[in-house]
């Protein structure tokens, strides 16, 4: 069969011992309830095991490609970036005045997370600007309601990779839609057109979205920690301990004594974000650096605050990311490791003798999915696994459209199920939760919405 002749030269690994470092991050993770450290160990198995005495020479090496990493880099300045321009939403007390407005008719628990639902819904062009964005927006308006933070973050999360997937005016779609004319599933120039050809089949993320409401308005029952989260919240205590350390680093950016708010500065930065990132096609960090920069000659043409005032807060906001970015460099750590004994690979390998028209979609969803799970690494995986899929789908003759749904909703799985991806990371922070926590209360609605998906697959294959 030509597919498998093309798995066989193109997979690459070290066998079954390329699990340990990531089998032993999960327990690391879950056992500590913290990702750095979990992921630093991972990471260092994994040179101890490629490296062995020279181990300390190849870990070095290993930090220092990690740094230069293009993606890293991306994500570094955008989240910085937003990180800056949520700061001068606050100081300014633009941030508060938005949400006032916009909650006003807000009286009940369900219309807090509603409206949340909707926000997120709202800032679908990429889903670092959704995490970061409503959590900041909407902490204060859910405390009110006695919402917990695990579950305002559970709210947001479901509403950032998955809404950014399935509307196709997103950094996903251009990302994707690029790999797929690569790998020869589209044509050159049609690329974002086969990606939408995708979008009914994206069964996890439609199910991920639909499901917050029903949560919300209790027809989908709270289970496992978030049940617990939520009746912690119900006696007033929305923050969960072991979180301080977060809550802390958000007051140390407070709206400024005396200002006069003004709503047009979030609501004219937010509306140019969008409208910059659609006019630097799709690219977020032009977009961010472009609106940082106005909204910074705005807030010292309008003498909102001064000089030193802007820039401190600047520095200020960048500073909150700082937490959540170690914790992405670590991933990435663990990422370049997973790649050298390759992982990815050896999962791929095992399961390909299984895989028919009739399969490929299930096991794609489900092979991927885990894969992304257990690595955090939502997009970079699938730069090496897309090919050997396309290979597989043409030589079987698969249905492509639903081959890419199924690709897709294992890539949003892993960005919204993982302990340590980045889109995890990033929502818990804003929203003033550890990333542990936020994963393991989010992860039980997860599975639930990746089972629902995978028996999707297995009737429309």
């Amino acid at each position: 069969m030509e597919a498998t002749d093309a798995l066989n030269t193109t997979l690459s690994h070290h066998g079954a011992i390329s699990l340990i470092p990531t089998l032993l991050v999960l327990v690391i993770a879950i056992w500590i309830k913290r990702p750095i450290e979990a992921l630093l160990a991972g990471a260092i198995v994994g040179v101890v095991m490629l490296n062995g005495t020279g181990s300390v020479g190849a870990f070095a090496d290993i930090a220092i490609r990690t740094l230069q990493d293009d993606d890293l880099a991306w994500i570094i300045l955008v989240c910085g970036g937003m990180g800056s321009l949520i700061g001068l939403f606050i100081r300014t007390g633009s941030l508060h005045a938005f949400m006032d407005k916009v909650t006003a008719g807000v009286t009940t628990r369900f219309g807090a997370l509603m409206a949340t639902w909707l926000m997120g819904v709202a800032l679908f062009v990429d889903d670092y600007l959704n995490s970061i964005t409503v959590g900041a927006a909407m902490r204060r308006i859910t405390d009110k309601f006695k919402v917990s933070r695990e579950m305002l973050a559970y709210v947001i999360d479901s509403t950032a990779a998955p809404i950014s997937v399935i509307i196709p005016i997103s950094t996903w779609a251009v990302f994707f839609g690029t790999i797929l004319v690569d790998v020869g599933m589209a044509e050159e120039g049609h690329g974002v057109m086969a990606y939408i050809s995708g979008i009914p089949y994206m069964l996890y993320p439609w199910i991920a979205v639909l499901m917050v409401p029903l949560i919300a308005a209790g027809k989908i029952p709270l289970f496992g920690p978030m049940k617990k989260a939520e009746a912690r919240a119900a006696t007033g205590q929305c923050i969960p301990p072991g979180a301080e350390h977060i809550h802390k680093a958000h007051l140390a950016l407070q709206e400024k004594h005396g200002v006069q708010k003004k709503i047009s500065l979030f609501l004219l930065p937010m509306l140019g974000l969008v409208a910059l990132t659609i006019y630097f096609d799709l690219e977020f960090l032009r977009a961010t650096i472009a609106t940082l920069a106005l909204t910074v000659f705005a807030v010292l043409s309008l003498r909102v605050l001064d000089l030193h005032d802007t820039f401190d807060t600047v520095i200020e906001g960048f500073k909150t990311m700082i937490e959540p970015l170690a914790i992405i460099f670590a991933a990435y750590m663990l990422k370049d490791v997973n790649g050298s004994l390759g992982l990815t690979s050896f999962i791929l390998e095992l399961t390909q003798p299984f895989m028919t028209a009739q399969t490929l979609p299930f096991i794609v969803f489900g092979v991927m999915g885990l894969i992304a799970f257990a690595t955090g690494s939502s997009w970079g995986m699938f730069v090496i696994a897309l090919p050997i899929i396309a290979e597989l789908a043409i030589a079987t003759d698969a249905n492509i459209p639903l081959i890419i749904g199924a690709t897709l909703s294992a890539s949003t799985f892993g960005s919204h199920a993982c302990l340590y991806a980045d889109a995890t990371v990033l929502t818990a922070q804003s929203c003033g939760c550890t990333s542990i926590q936020h994963a393991l209360t989010q992860l039980p609605f997860a599975v639930l919405a990746a089972l629902i998906s995978l028996i999707g697959f297995a009737i429309l294959a």
